[in-house]
């Protein structure tokens, strides 16, 4: 048998397009849903990236200080307390700084539970000393304590131990979502485009039979879908990416109230997060065509 017998027949420049024709009906509801779902996975990358940096900085805060609250004392004065319990613990080692903060300050904390309307005056309010530590590994705790308690004052150190636990399980959570989200987002983009591919090699089956019978191999049929679809996922992935980016950039130029941002994921436009967004339409390309040429060959044997 002559090679020509054998071998799948090779079109001219071109030829991919003619033996496959791109059906405008067809593709125009698939390229939207396939954006959209780049759309959806490209803002869960951004977000999981963004509760990366987000819980990093929330830890490095929590870690690098401490928080003496200074109480009230019958004949004293809380402010000099205050003041003073500063002085003396910006002298001990490992300290970068100590700062008093004064009853109006304690009373704006509060102000969300109690009102704006203002605290009694003789209600015996602690006040509070923010301290940074320069070794956030080094937590001064008892030297505090023992040089706050040999100056009479009554205080205690709140190490933030208990926040940090909290805000470490809370950033956990937020990554797997976000990580869970973006898998189940491919997962369903996976499964519309091989659902897609089964119906074009259904909508074109006289084509396949044509070409099988020439002597075009399995792999050269499949070939034909999965270059088709990975054209589409292409440009499905730059528009979803596209539009991903638009609202990535009016989150973070609109952040809105900056107080109430500082919890949420932040999104910034870095290196990381560029590339991911250059990726995406070959990543969605990628996975148009692996999941085409997947569902194409499975049905391609069943067929023959």
């Amino acid at each position: 048998m002559s090679d020509s017998e054998t071998s799948p027949p090779m079109p001219p420049a071109g030829g991919h397009a003619r033996l496959l024709p791109p059906d405008a009906g067809r593709d125009r509801p698939l390229f939207a849903v396939a954006a959209i779902l780049v759309f959806l996975a490209c803002l869960a990358a951004l977000g999981a990236r963004g509760a990366w940096t987000s819980s990093d900085r929330w830890m490095n805060d929590l870690a690098g200080s401490l928080t003496v609250q200074v109480r009230p004392v019958d004949g004293r004065n809380a402010d000099e307390d205050a003041s003073e319990a500063a002085r003396l613990i910006a002298a001990l080692p490992d300290i970068e700084s100590a700062e008093a903060r004064s009853r109006a300050e304690s009373e704006a904390l509060l102000e969300p539970w109690f009102g704006a309307g203002g605290l009694p005056a003789d209600l015996p309010v602690p006040l509070l000393v923010d301290v940074e530590l320069s070794n956030p590994d080094i937590l001064p705790v008892e030297d505090i304590e023992a040089v706050l308690a040999e100056a009479g004052i009554d205080a205690t150190v709140d190490d933030h131990g208990r926040w940090s636990d909290a805000v470490a399980r809370a950033s956990h959570l937020a990554r797997m979502l976000a990580l869970g989200l973006l898998t189940l987002i491919l997962g369903a983009a996976a499964a519309v485009i091989a659902f897609a591919a089964r119906a074009s090699l259904a909508a074109r089956r006289d084509v396949a039979d044509a070409l099988h019978i020439v002597g075009a191999t399995d792999a050269y049929i499949a070939g034909l879908f999965e270059r088709r679809f990975f054209g589409l996922g292409l440009k499905a992935g730059a528009t979803g990416a596209g539009f991903a980016a638009l609202i990535a950039i009016l989150v973070a130029v609109g952040g809105g109230n900056a107080d109430a941002m500082y919890f949420l994921p932040e999104l910034v436009f870095a290196p990381v997060e560029i590339a991911s967004l250059l990726a995406a339409p070959l990543v969605a390309g990628a996975i148009a065509a692996l999941s085409a040429r997947l569902a194409v060959s499975e049905e391609l044997r069943k067929r023959w």
